[in-house]
């Protein structure tokens, strides 16, 4: 069971043991800090709307969302829009609470057999520490804006401020880095220590969580331990939205391996399980009405048919029939 867990840890330490080849060989360097990107950009781009382009070329003709509570019906019984959903404005509420706030983490995400039967409860533990690390990615990514722009955004210059206004340590330390590195924590250890669901785990759910645990530990390397110069690599960024792009100065090998586990990330985000965070707005099982009571749903790719009607069928067979002793309308 741990060979997709080995497997992952040699995959992620080729990629960053070859930033240390970058580093010794400045061809490799060049093409990784001003043509690598391009690559990356138009392979993430053109992967991601073709998986979200296929799944919308995928046929739903019937209702299908996941009910988990009273359907709308008579007016003196109480539905739950949430669970059940009727309408638009409910299904709009329902998607919010799941993509915002992890909202079905609270039900049958963990099972306890209790006198031999299967018992469904909550994994509150799962359900936090998952909206944890997945709101500080998000922190950082925004963050990681103002590389992208000159002058800085407000919004990303008072999303840092905020970030860090424990000022813990000299330079600051993000909470939002901590968080990520807690959320990152749990969630590996979850797949490593739990029996069943070390089971099922496969290479790449090991992978991403590597893959995400490497770029946050090469990110705080260059900002506490090994400082980078920032202005170079705002500078290299701002290259890349210019169309003129340039190599860094005197570039560290943590900057190469901040690169190559980025770059990795986003050429392979689009052909794996990361990719719920386009594929979780068109889930039909939440993101669809049930009103299959109400309307009646008749789908419209049914190929027309030619219908054989009793009638001709008994005009067909009227002899045989019988012969067989079996009744006639006509005779």
């Amino acid at each position: 069971m741990m060979i997709p867990l080995g497997l992952s840890v040699i995959a992620v330490l080729g990629i960053v043991a070859a930033a240390f080849a970058v580093a010794a060989y400045p061809p490799a360097a060049y093409v990784l800090t001003t043509i690598a990107p391009y690559i990356v950009l138009v392979v993430f781009l053109s992967g991601f709307v073709y998986r979200i382009v296929r799944w919308g070329k995928v046929p739903v003709p019937f209702r299908i969302p996941t009910t988990c509570g009273q359907e709308k019906s008579l007016p003196w019984i109480a539905a739950q829009p949430l669970e059940n959903p009727c309408g638009k404005a409910a299904v709009i509420g329902r998607m919010a609470g799941e993509i915002f706030l992890f909202r079905s983490l609270f039900r049958n995400a963990k099972v306890r057999m209790i006198n031999g039967r299967p018992v469904y409860d909550q994994d509150k533990w799962l359900w936090f520490f998952g909206l944890l690390f997945h709101g500080a990615l998000a922190v950082i990514a925004v963050r990681h804006l103002r590389f992208f722009t000159e002058p800085v955004v407000f919004c990303v210059s008072f999303l840092s401020a905020l970030d860090g206004f424990l000022e813990i340590g000299v330079p600051t330390l993000y909470l939002s880095d901590a968080l990520l590195l807690a959320g990152l924590t749990f969630l590996f250890l979850r797949r490593v220590v739990q029996p069943q669901i070390r089971y099922i785990s496969l290479f790449t759910d090991y992978f991403a969580l590597l893959l995400i645990a490497g770029i946050a530990a090469t990110g705080l390397l260059m900002r506490h331990v090994y400082p980078t110069d920032l202005a170079a690599v705002k500078n290299m960024v701002i290259g890349w939205v210019s169309l003129t792009p340039a190599p860094p100065p005197d570039a560290g090998v943590i900057l190469y391996m901040h690169l190559n586990l980025i770059f990795v990330l986003a050429v392979w985000l689009p052909w794996s399980k990361l990719m719920h965070m386009g594929g979780v707005w068109m889930s039909p099982t939440r993101n669809m009405i049930n009103d299959t009571r109400r309307r009646r749903h008749i789908n419209p790719w049914n190929a027309p048919v030619s219908v054989h009607t009793y009638g001709e069928y008994e005009d067909e067979f009227r002899d045989q029939m019988k012969a067989a002793g079996l009744p006639v309308e006509k005779e």
